[in-house]
């Protein structure tokens, strides 16, 4: 039997451990060790990253924002049909994320934090959006926690509700997509979606290609091309 390793750990800033374990060439990252994301069951990160193709796959500059590196899953759906002109900006609050990628995950995804298109931004994703200037982006992908519930970071919060979501869509250029990753289905979040504007689905998202049900939900608005900021 193949052994588990921990590779790293660290600690968020409300204080819960953080751990990178590896096993018979899968990674796992775990949060007071619950399984936070595996790279076995990426099936969800990747369909996060493949709903915004239909915006990147162009050779005239696109701008993309992915709240949240985790094991760069979504990072690598976005840059293979981002065009050579496009800039996809990783936010990440925790900066052993990124080095765990380099270090223990290079010939998985970890490599692709070289690619030129790439700029990491670290910090917390809801300064990041905030700063940024109205109709910047082309699409705002959030993975950074366990969805509108958060898990790993309270404060998180701020980006789901009314203002949240009404300063997201202002950083929005017409006919930008907002998505984001949930673990379980959340009714009221939806119809908050719709509420500030957006046009709403609720995707349904598999643990792994061939799995018969889905665990997960990608919520995702549209702005209206006709939207003012």
């Amino acid at each position: 039997m193949k052994p588990h390793h921990n590779l790293a750990e660290t600690r968020t800033p409300d204080g819960a451990r953080l751990s990178l374990h590896e096993h018979d060439g899968s990674f796992c990252v775990r949060l007071n060790g619950q399984d936070l994301m595996h790279s076995s069951t990426s099936a969800s990160e990747i369909l996060l990253g493949e709903l915004v193709h239909h915006l990147v796959e162009t050779k005239a500059p696109t701008r993309t924002l992915i709240g949240g590196m985790g094991l760069g899953f979504t990072l690598k759906a976005v840059l293979a049909k981002a065009g050579p002109k496009a800039l996809v900006e990783v936010g990440e609050l925790m900066p052993e994320i990124i080095d765990w990628n380099r270090a223990f995950m290079a010939g998985m995804n970890g490599l692709l934090l070289d690619d030129p298109r790439v700029q990491v931004r670290l910090g917390d994703v809801v300064t990041t959006i905030a700063k940024a200037r109205p109709n910047s982006y082309d699409a705002i992908l959030l993975d950074v926690d366990n969805g509108p519930t958060p898990m790993v970071q309270h404060g998180n919060s701020r980006l789901y509700g009314a203002r949240g979501l009404e300063t997201m869509k202002s950083k929005l250029r017409p006919g930008g997509r907002l998505a984001i990753w949930s673990a379980s289905p959340d009714h009221t979040f939806e119809k908050r979606l719709r509420a500030a504007g957006f046009i709403a689905q609720a995707i349904p998202a598999k643990l792994f290609p061939t799995a018969k049900r889905s665990a997960y939900v990608i919520y995702v608005g549209d702005k209206p091309v006709a939207a003012s900021p």
